[in-house]
């Protein structure tokens, strides 16, 4: 594997119902070429002692990531690499603190626009996606009618066959063993005007796509780098949507030459 010379400061952003522990394998692969990585739990996830309950808006399940890059001296940039629904927290990212972000890399992840609010993507998914391509997913209404929220976790079934089809077993386990509730957010998202030119806008922007993805399929991804403009577009061959579990060398050098051409 080729080494940048270039040290980065990578952050690692998880999807929905997951937490810092997916990124096990390919941190370690990154620290190796000399960069330093930050991974870390969203409200509600991995380890985070909050209850989803207490978790309302995007802007509260973010929190920890803007407390990241807050803490970010004003000369570094970062190389912010988010995850499936993690996308929508590097947007929330890249709209306050555009200026401490080098580069956005999209990991199979819903990437909002700058033309639509922030739920448009999401809508369009969730339109798109027939019920019982849900397969075991359970999802329930938490909260009051004044303030709804939709709670969401991925079941055995479709952890096994749409998430991590490409993993090995014992990730598979790990998995079902470690899923919290997490939710999309829609009811909050729907009320928010979309993101800035000047903040999201203003950010280069590079979508990883995984061609073997059975949760957000290779067409949907497409769609995604259609309507927002990207500053470049790269490919995994063979992995699933956990590309870092899957083919964790193959993302390690994709994140290595996005780091070098823009950190």
């Amino acid at each position: 594997m080729e080494v940048s010379r270039q040290r980065a400061l990578i952050v690692l952003v998880h999807g929905a119902c997951h937490g810092a522990w997916c990124w096990y394998k390919l941190k370690p692969l990154l620290e190796a070429s000399g960069h330093h990585v930050t991974v870390l739990d969203l409200s509600a996830s991995g380890i985070d002692r909050k209850s989803l309950n207490d978790v309302r808006t995007l802007a509260d399940y973010t929190a920890p990531l803007l407390e990241v890059l807050d803490s970010i001296p004003p000369h570094e940039k970062v190389v912010l690499v988010g995850h499936s629904l993690g996308g929508l927290n590097l947007g929330l990212a890249m709209d306050k603190y555009p200026h401490k972000i080098g580069v956005a890399v999209f990991l199979a992840a819903f990437m909002p626009d700058t033309k639509h609010g922030p739920s448009y993507v999401l809508d369009q998914y969730c339109e798109g996606t027939p019920a019982e391509e849900w397969l075991d997913t359970e999802l329930l209404p938490i909260g009051t009618p004044e303030d709804p929220l939709t709670s969401m976790l991925f079941g055995p079934k479709f952890v096994s066959l749409k998430l991590y089809h490409l993993c090995s077993p014992q990730d598979v386990a790990l998995a079902n063993a470690l899923l919290r509730p997490s939710s999309l957010f829609r009811e909050d998202l729907w009320k928010k005007s979309p993101f800035s030119n000047e903040g999201f806008g203003s950010v280069k922007k590079v979508y990883v796509v995984c061609t073997q993805d059975k949760a957000i399929p290779v067409n949907f991804q497409r769609w995604l780098i259609e309507n927002s403009a990207v500053d470049e577009v790269k490919e995994i061959e063979n992995a699933d949507h956990m590309s870092m579990l899957s083919t964790p060398p193959e993302l390690c050098q994709c994140l290595l030459e996005i780091a070098k051409e823009y950190a």
